[in-house]
């Protein structure tokens, strides 16, 4: 790969006039639990496998930061001061991104961004969404995680875990290598983006006749699976007939999980007196492999 260009200039309100990219990558930090508090954005061009834009800028999430989200990505409220807020900024991420393919690393960036829209009143962005992990999923389904760190090391990628340019670079590269890897060029990849991969429930098991949401992973991985397994129907969100509610291991609020708006819809119900159960991935689990004829306390 040649070298990168130069990053945009956060202030350049226009649509880049370079060759029109194959697709554009987008990955965002945010400053605490609320996904709407992005505090940088990365964005990278595509086009006959080779990189042709990048732009990148720290944004001032006007919101607190958290000591769990500084952990991850080492950017403090000091960084932040003097830079562009979303609503400075998102003109330049919707020419950026609007009415193309656009790849992101599970769906967590596009949900912030979406979130970081509502925040200053401003219409969600139109692209045509394509997930990365479930590409690398299908492209590596032996791999033991398919996070972006680890899909960098097995592909050789130079790689700065939660720099959000860094990590738009490896999710892009990630599509790419998965092109060559499978024969799938990206109109293959798309055709498939808006099917539905949900596992469907088991005929019989211990979770026979639960309404399951996941907060923290796709309704199309391996934690779906166990659900689906156990004879659980895996559902896209809390709703009136969800029973119950299962926190991923690897959900992205970390120990402010419970400020999340799913935690937030189920914690409600149950105050409601919906009969509704919230429990940890590693609860169900280990309640699966030691009573495997209910869940039920």
């Amino acid at each position: 790969m040649t070298s990168s260009p130069p990053v945009a200039d956060a202030s350049d309100a226009k649509r880049p006039d370079h060759d029109e990219p194959d697709f554009v990558v987008v990955d965002v930090e945010t400053a605490c639990a609320r996904v709407s508090s992005i505090c940088q954005i990365g964005i990278v061009g595509f086009r006959d496998g080779l990189e042709v834009f990048a732009y990148e800028t720290l944004v001032d999430p006007r919101d607190e930061f958290s000591a769990f989200n500084i952990g991850i990505h080492g950017i403090t409220v000091d960084h932040v001061i003097g830079q562009p807020t979303y609503d400075d900024i998102g003109d330049v991420v919707s020419q950026h991104l609007g009415g193309r393919i656009t790849v992101a690393h599970s769906a967590f960036d596009k949900g912030a961004l979406a979130a970081a829209c509502r925040t200053v009143d401003r219409a969600t962005i139109e692209a045509r969404w394509l997930d990365s992990v479930r590409v690398a999923k299908q492209a590596w389904p032996d791999l033991p995680s398919h996070r972006l760190n680890v899909l960098a090391r097995f592909l050789g990628l130079k790689h700065r875990h939660h720099d959000a340019l860094s990590d738009a670079r490896a999710a892009g590269m990630v599509i790419l290598k998965a092109i060559e890897h499978t024969g799938i060029d990206l109109a293959g990849w798309m055709a498939t983006a808006g099917q539905s991969a949900v596992p469907p429930a088991a005929a019989s098991g211990p979770l026979k006749g639960e309404r399951v949401a996941i907060l923290g992973e796709a309704r199309d991985g391996r934690l779906a699976h166990v659900i689906a397994g156990a004879g659980g129907q895996v559902v896209s969100s809390v709703g009136l007939k969800t029973t119950m509610l299962i926190v991923a291991t690897r959900q992205p609020y970390g120990r402010w999980v419970s400020t999340s708006a799913p935690y937030r819809k189920a914690e409600a119900m149950i105050v409601a007196g919906k009969p509704l159960l919230i429990l940890t991935e590693e609860s169900l689990r280990a309640t699966l492999f030691l009573h495997p004829t209910s869940v039920r306390p």
